[in-house]
């Protein structure tokens, strides 16, 4: 199948719609503080009022399929949708399609026996709870290598038995489902089929939010909180997948989140340009515009371009999503160019307005602290360009080949 970028006419016109939804809903609680929480988030209360006015628009949960009431957009229409709805700092939230919900949510649906998406994936879309997914741990535990895992399920009967800890867990403190990751192989030396993956709900006994970790924020709904296993029991019929599958999950759930992460922050990056440009054309110095020194126009003009490469590297890999393709090598070279192209773009933002990008009189020192974790979020720069120099070492010369 040829590749080809061009939009059909529906999704066209959802994302003028999503782009007229951000501009009208979205974009003014910026300037509304009152419609802020302490971690620098909109309330939950002002959250699920314009959730329900996007719901009654037809923009809901764009990645989930028709019968369970979302939009069921390929991975191309999800990419369009995504960078329209992160223009504004709230916007993906207001549709459903934030993390770390998304990424659970499609989890969920592709792998989740019919019970457990009645259970605990139908209530996420409907925008009743909220989940949060249970991975990584304090050192020496599993990170970036998920064989480093310390947290232990042990089967008694019908149950397991989980033991462990688990830290910056997105989402943990307001979520209610949870997906978590433990060692079921006591091997030390089992690092294929070592892991599975189950599913549980908050109100259930033998776990604890420890704290919720302080950081530069600005926070997601439920920050990054540590969390406590001390004999957390969960039915076998709350697996996800079969014992020593949590690899195969990790991979499920984690390379497509990847790549909608760097969709949203398409839209962050743009709207950073947006606002160095307005303030640029009516800043005058010297008799002359920002706008319109060599100076701004050389780094603009990088910027512009950093992030029309970004938007291809995504769209590559959302079409070999879509065409089956687990898109390993794609999402990697997606991920890495658009996390630094964020952080790019707010950085030289933030220099041209000067003091104002610094002060809280625009969002720009907030998508600062913002971007900068971007580049730390599901993957290291370094991690993943590892993952990229491997693909090279096995592909040499076709590591750059056309598909045919």
């Amino acid at each position: 199948m040829a590749i080809d970028f061009t939009l059909s006419k529906e999704i066209e016109d959802l994302r003028l719609r999503v782009r007229a939804f951000v501009e009208e809903h979205v974009i003014p609680l910026e300037a509304d503080r009152s419609t802020w929480n302490e971690y620098e988030n909109v309330t939950l209360a002002e959250r699920d009022r314009v959730r329900a006015i996007a719901k009654a628009e037809g923009l809901w949960a764009p990645q989930m399929p028709k019968n369970r009431g979302g939009l069921e957009l390929p991975f191309v229409g999800q990419a369009v949708f995504y960078e329209e709805s992160n223009r504004g700092l709230f916007g993906p939230v207001m549709f459903n399609c934030a993390a770390p919900d998304d990424g659970n949510m499609r989890l969920l649906n592709q792998v989740g026996t019919e019970a457990q998406k009645e259970r605990f994936l139908q209530p996420i879309i409907e925008g009743k709870v909220n989940s949060s997914f249970a991975m990584t741990e304090p050192h020496p535990g599993g990170g970036s290598d998920p064989g480093m895992m310390r947290t232990f399920a042990e089967r008694k009967g019908d149950r397991w038995v989980v033991t462990g800890r688990k830290w910056y867990i997105s989402g943990a403190a307001i979520a209610q489902h949870f997906i978590l990751m433990a060692r079921t192989d006591p091997n030390p030396d089992e690092r294929r089929k070592h892991l599975t993956a189950f599913l549980f709900d908050r109100d259930q006994p033998g776990w604890r939010i420890v704290r919720r970790i302080p950081n530069m924020g600005p926070d997601e709904h439920g920050g990054v909180c540590e969390l406590e296993f001390d004999g957390l029991e969960i039915p076998d019929e709350h697996r996800l997948m079969e014992i020593g599958d949590g690899l195969k999950v990790t991979q499920i759930r984690l390379g497509p989140a990847r790549l909608t992460h760097c969709m949203r922050w398409l839209g962050l990056a743009k709207r950073a340009v947006e606002i160095a440009q307005d303030y640029a054309e009516d800043r005058v110095g010297f008799g002359i515009t920002l706008a319109d020194r060599e100076s701004y126009q050389m780094k603009m003009g990088e910027i512009a371009r950093m992030i029309q490469i970004g938007r291809l590297l995504v769209m590559h890999a959302a079409w070999k999503l879509d065409q089956g393709d687990f898109a390993r090598k794609e999402v990697s070279l997606a991920k890495t160019h658009v996390a630094n192209t964020l952080h790019q773009a707010v950085d030289a933002a933030l220099q041209f307005n000067g003091a104002r990008g610094q002060s809280k009189d625009t969002v720009l020192e907030w998508l600062y602290r913002y971007a900068r974790v971007a580049r730390l979020v599901d993957g290291t720069d370094e991690v993943h360009n590892m993952v990229l120099a491997r693909f090279y070492q096995k592909e040499r010369g076709d590591f750059w080949r056309w598909g045919v």
